[in-house]
């Protein structure tokens, strides 16, 4: 697993072909509805049409992906919680009772966990998918996170899970997480591949004190203080990423191989986007994003990302759940495409339609 094959991944993205939004833009627009009126819904709508290269787009076996992993800059006290609670959550999670399983339960998405990296041993369960390249990153604030063959690992790892949920049928991919620290790592990630501040990057993760949070942005710092400005996005994520995080950007690079929709979660699920996308710029065109979190640097960065979230709902839970509600507004975008009536199947003068509905 060498870097050269994320580079043969990421070269075999390409973006939607243009050629059918005309006729998309022409469908929406001739629906029986004023011109716009379905505001971002019509935006998802083209969005999906486009990567399905499809007037009829649809939504097949919805995939949640949860990956797991720890970080070893918790020993740098970043975090309100103790490292074993990774494992227990993801003992949660197998056991159905996180916020994730009642979303996507109630929702239909498909989820899967998959342990990327964590620290403790964790039970052999059907639902559980063992990809784990390390039992923990060390810590960032003082050497590398990964090694460059964990990093290729997790990166390539994800792909291949994500071409898998393809074949199997799906036609959306979402990625959660879950890492106590990992909010450290993805504002270091976040830092180093925008040039932003640590101040401007950090913030209170899982709701920690001020102290707390000085010795987050001072970890941050003396992880930054190794890479040379500029460094590749894959020198960087060995020097300051996480396991989960790298193989969250693998998946999203592999569906976007695939020619699946994308729908990103929260800040550290937007953080694996920018990698992805920095490693393969097509893949932006595959991904829309679920909500904006509370979070402070992840509006800036969907700002950055030019992503309008379809939520805004203050979540700063992680696990995909913000990206889990968004859910139904793609599927009924897409219905709306493929079951609304036009002004001519309706046999509606469009002129005088849109007077009626205003």
């Amino acid at each position: 697993m060498t870097t050269n094959t994320i580079t043969t991944l990421c070269a075999a993205i390409s973006a939607p072909d243009s050629a059918l939004l005309p006729a998309i833009r022409h469908a929406i627009d001739h629906k029986t509805k004023p011109l716009g009126a379905l505001g971002q819904l019509e935006r998802v709508a083209e969005q999906l049409c486009l990567i399905q290269q499809s007037l009829q787009p649809q939504i097949r076996r919805p995939q949640m992906a949860v990956f797991a992993a720890d970080h070893g800059v918790a020993a740098e006290g970043v975090s309100a919680f103790p490292q074993a609670v990774t494992a227990q959550m993801v003992h949660n999670f197998l056991a159905g009772g996180a916020a994730i399983n009642c979303f996507c339960s109630t929702l239909g998405w498909q989820l899967a966990v998959v342990n990327a990296g964590v620290a403790a041993p964790l039970p052999n369960h059907h639902a559980l998918i063992e990809r784990a390249v390390v039992c923990g990153t060390a810590n960032l604030a003082v050497e590398a996170a990964l090694t460059p063959t964990q990093c290729d690992s997790a990166l390539l790892a994800g792909a291949a899970l994500a071409e898998g949920w393809a074949s199997a049928g799906s036609n959306l991919l979402s990625c959660g997480e879950m890492g106590i620290a990992n909010t450290t790592t993805a504002a270091a990630l976040l830092a180093a591949l925008t040039g932003w501040s640590a101040d401007d990057c950090v913030g209170r993760g899982t709701g920690i004190d001020d102290l707390a949070l000085a010795r987050k942005r001072h970890a941050v710092n003396r992880g930054l203080a190794r890479l040379p400005a500029g460094a590749d996005p894959i020198r960087v994520l060995a020097e300051v990423g996480g396991a989960e995080i790298a193989m969250m950007a693998g998946a999203m690079l592999g569906a976007a191989r695939q020619r699946m929709a994308i729908l990103v979660d929260g800040f550290i699920a937007t953080v694996a986007a920018l990698v992805a996308v920095r490693l393969a710029p097509a893949s932006r065109s595959y991904m829309l994003f679920g909500h904006c979190s509370a979070e402070g640097a992840h509006r800036r960065l969907l700002d950055h990302l030019g992503g309008r979230p379809l939520l805004q709902l203050e979540l700063r839970l992680g696990e995909g759940t913000g990206a889990a509600l968004a859910l139904p507004l793609l599927q009924c975008a897409a219905a709306f495409m493929t079951n609304m009536a036009s002004f001519a199947d309706a046999g509606v003068a469009q002129g005088e339609a849109v007077e009626c509905l205003r």
